[in-house]
């Protein structure tokens, strides 16, 4: 979708500060949550960057992964808008990151803990692999050779797991699958692994394909980042053909979009430094992000509320992004992305 049809241009007022944001919180090494599980008492080390030589800094494991995708998309999407020293940056930081030795080093540590960052982490290191590989940043084809095995290494990971699932997980935090499995499925069709696809295609129809009038009034959770409804009907309409997907679409949420629709509010913090408390402001940007991509299948008054509410809900976050607490910047430029440029 052409981000020019759902909101203003944002790389005038926006790219350099949120490269500045990305580079800031990439070189902040604590706090960080390193989620590593002791396999003995030699095994307690957890000093981030002998763990992680990638994907250090930035709080934790997958907010790295995915604040580097912001570095890439930056690089890409708003070369032009941003200043020379933030490029440069941007560039010297992924230099660093994204060598062979160091995603090496991330992909035996996934081979030895297969369950670690399960999905959420995995769908962004695809995304990143993708990223670097569509990329035409001068030197990104370093970055994307250097991510390939490692993306690779998450594909294998991922085909081992999802046949051995019983359930998917819908929640709006980390583990929803919908979200993951949509990532997974844009990054594989990019880097050509159909099996992958035509996996997550698979088993996408199987758990949620019957799936009917969800109940948007139970959303949000009072940790929310994503919506459960929306990163589900995303994904469906990654998988299926447009005039199926419409009809699955109208069952699921007959409502979308209605006045009163709770889907289209900008979600309430009260506790600005609060990290659980704040993954409301990413609900407000990945709503953004969906509804603009769903947008186009529903009618013109559909539409016309959608645009008004997508706005309501950037412009309420735009402050946190780059001045919020930490718990806030570690990783809202990467919603904020996907929310101006669906």
């Amino acid at each position: 979708m052409n981000a020019a049809a759902v909101a203003p241009d944002w790389r005038p007022t926006y790219a350099t500060r949120w490269a500045q944001t990305v580079a800031t919180v990439l070189q902040t090494t604590y706090p960080y949550a390193s989620q590593h599980v002791s396999a003995d008492a030699d095994d307690v080390d957890v000093t981030p960057v002998r763990l992680h030589p990638a994907f250090h800094g930035s709080f934790d494991w997958h907010s790295s992964a995915h604040m580097q995708w912001s570095a890439v998309r930056l690089l890409g999407r708003a070369a032009d808008h941003l200043a020379p020293a933030a490029r440069g940056e941007l560039v010297r930081l992924l230099d660093e990151r994204l060598t062979p030795q160091a995603c090496e080093v991330e992909a035996a540590y996934l081979r030895r803990h297969p369950g670690y960052e399960r999905p959420y982490g995995w769908a962004w290191v695809a995304s990143l692999a993708a990223a670097t590989a569509g990329s035409t940043v001068p030197g990104a084809e370093r970055w994307a050779q250097a991510t390939r095995p490692l993306f690779d290494t998450v594909a294998d990971l991922l085909t081992d797991w999802l046949p051995r699932l019983a359930y998917p997980v819908r929640h709006g935090e980390h583990s929803n699958l919908a979200f993951g499995l949509a990532l997974v499925h844009e990054a594989a069709t990019a880097l050509g692994r159909e099996d992958v696809t035509r996996l997550v295609e698979e088993r996408a129809r199987h758990w949620f394909g019957a799936d009917t009038d969800y109940p948007a009034t139970w959303e949000p959770g009072g940790s929310d980042f994503l919506s459960p409804a929306l990163c589900e009907a995303d994904l469906m309409g990654r998988v299926l053909p447009p005039g199926e997907y419409a009809a699955w679409l109208a069952a699921f949420l007959p409502h979308l979009a209605e006045e009163g629709d709770p889907l289209l509010t900008v979600p309430e913090v009260l506790d600005r430094t609060d990290g659980k408390a704040v993954h409301l402001y990413g609900l407000g940007l990945s709503r953004a992000w969906q509804l603009r991509r769903i947008a186009p299948i529903v009618d013109e008054e559909r539409r016309r509320r959608i645009a008004t509410a997508t706005r309501a809900q950037v412009e309420h976050v735009e402050r946190e992004i780059v001045v919020g607490d930490f718990m806030s910047t570690h990783w809202l430029v990467s919603f904020a992305l996907l929310a101006v440029d669906p």
